[in-house]
């Protein structure tokens, strides 16, 4: 019943001119519906769906607007700052200009995971000696981190500072094999410095290289060294050769000599600057500035895709909480980030595995706090239902699209108004590209058609039935065997 300026006058209402956000009209007319691009983009939102349903097409044309707004007529990039965790290499398509990182170009250092994402990383929680190892570690990354940074003086397990992997696993090694001698514990049964033990029955209790505990742990970490092996009551196995770390020192060298790893463990990975590291994930990189940067998680190994998500969102976290320190008293950070989760039921599900620990606490941190800081999040899933609900319930806006899974509709008719009567009943019969708009940007809830996005990801349905009407085609096996293979 109302006309087209009647139903614009609607929308428009409550939204200044300079802070309407268009990417949507109404299903059931040519309208484009606004939004508040400020109360959109500052309070976290979530983008649902089904597969199939648009999501990728959704998320692309929503950033694509957003690069593209500018408040004048100045040329180059506007100062928008959107990180993409891309888990299905997507993306990269539709943001041709974008800083692209992936497994073969990331620098994501070791040094600066922080205790429990170390942990997580080289222990099993199933080992019935875990308790130990953790100790362990605990001690000697410390001790090595104070051996690289003698000129701090409170260092802790914790501390984001440079240590050396191969040192660590050195120690724990040498911890693994070590010898000692019986008459003189303080001495330790090193090949080459056996002083004139033979092997035989006696000893003296000079024999062996008289080590206290700091020159102990500098000697271990300059190399793995061959023990004394125990013979008699004259040669000892030391406090941690009974086997305890055996498996974790197997895991350990494995982490680190594995290539997959690089992005981790690898050389330029180790000596890369905490600002080199922090300036790659947005976009201030040497080569070229970026507004977007995807991070390609595809190729990631899964057991380390947790502490990845968690590390490089802890990154940009503290970068936004520092940023805010040391601003003048009303000043508002002129850097603010999106952070833009794709298939976040992935890594931070609704569950309590030791595995999503330190993804969940990261990204729970941001959804709690982030906004305070200018780091707000973008939550992109098909199931919403298993999304951890801290997470999910921080989230201002809704663009919810067809959801048959009648869990994820009941979950995201939990979480919005009851206001919205039978609207909600649409969900499970929208067609691709339709979606309910709803939160705190809109004046009204409402049911939307997303505009295309232009390019678009890589994520379009494939032609099934033309393509296998046409001639069969034949496949270069080794081509793909090449990929898989590296």
């Amino acid at each position: 019943m109302l006309s087209e300026d009647e139903l614009s006058g609607i929308f428009t209402t409550k939204i200044e001119s300079n802070e309407r956000f268009y990417f949507s009209k109404l299903t059931t007319s040519e309208l484009r519906v606004p939004v508040n691009g400020n109360k959109f983009f500052n309070k976290h939102f979530a983008i649902v769906g089904s597969t199939g349903s648009g999501k990728s097409h959704t998320v692309a044309k929503v950033i694509q607007e957003a690069v593209n707004q500018k408040n004048s007529d100045y040329s180059g990039l506007n100062n928008s700052h959107i990180v993409i965790f891309d888990i299905h290499g997507e993306y990269e398509q539709a943001f041709p200009d974008a800083n692209n990182l992936n497994a073969s170009n990331l620098l994501l250092p070791y040094w600066m995971l922080n205790g429990d994402e170390l942990e997580q990383l080289f222990l099993d929680t199933g080992d019935r000696n875990n308790y130990n190892q953790s100790s362990v570690l605990r001690k000697i990354i410390t001790e090595n981190k104070k051996k690289h940074n003698p000129s701090i003086d409170k260092i802790h397990f914790d501390s984001p500072l440079k240590f050396d992997i191969e040192e660590v696993y050195n120690c724990l090694f040498n911890f693994q094999n070590e010898t000692y001698n019986f008459k003189s514990p303080d001495r330790y049964m090193i090949r080459g410095h056996e002083g004139a033990y033979t092997g035989a029955n006696s000893i003296s209790e000079s024999d062996g290289l008289l080590l206290n505990p700091e020159s102990r742990i500098e000697t271990y970490f300059s190399q793995a060294h061959e023990f004394i092996p125990s013979r008699n009551s004259n040669v000892n196995k030391g406090l941690y050769a009974d086997g305890t770390l055996d498996k974790f020192i197997e895991r350990l060298d494995n982490k680190i000599k594995n290539s997959r790893l690089d992005f981790l463990f690898g050389v330029r990975s180790r000596d890369a600057s905490f600002e080199e590291t922090i300036k790659q994930f947005i976009g201030f990189q040497t080569e070229g500035q970026a507004n977007v940067t995807i991070i390609n998680l595809g190729r990631i190994p899964f057991e380390v895709l947790s502490i990845s998500v968690s590390l490089i969102s802890r990154i940009l976290f503290d970068f936004g909480y520092f940023f805010n320190k040391i601003l003048s008293t009303g000043q508002k950070t002129d850097t603010p980030i999106l952070l833009l989760y794709e298939e976040a039921h992935i890594y931070v599900p609704k569950s309590d595995l030791l595995k999503f620990k330190s993804s969940k606490i990261a990204i729970e941190r941001i959804a709690k706090e982030g906004r305070k800081y200018g780091v707000t999040l973008g939550i992109v899933s098909q199931r919403p239902s298993e999304i951890s609900e801290t997470i999910f319930s921080q989230c201002n806006n809704f663009i919810a699209m067809r959801l048959t899974n009648p869990e994820d509709q009941n979950y995201v008719k939990r979480l919005l108004p009851d206001t919205l009567g039978n609207l909600t009943e649409t969900l499970p019969t929208l067609q691709s590209g339709e979606a309910l708009l709803i939160g705190e940007s809109i004046v009204l809830p409402s049911l939307v058609k997303i505009d295309r996005c232009d390019p678009e990801p890589k994520s379009s349905d494939i032609e099934y039935f033309e393509i296998w009407k046409e001639q069969w085609k034949n496949v270069n096996f080794e081509s793909i065997m090449d990929a898989w293979k590296h």
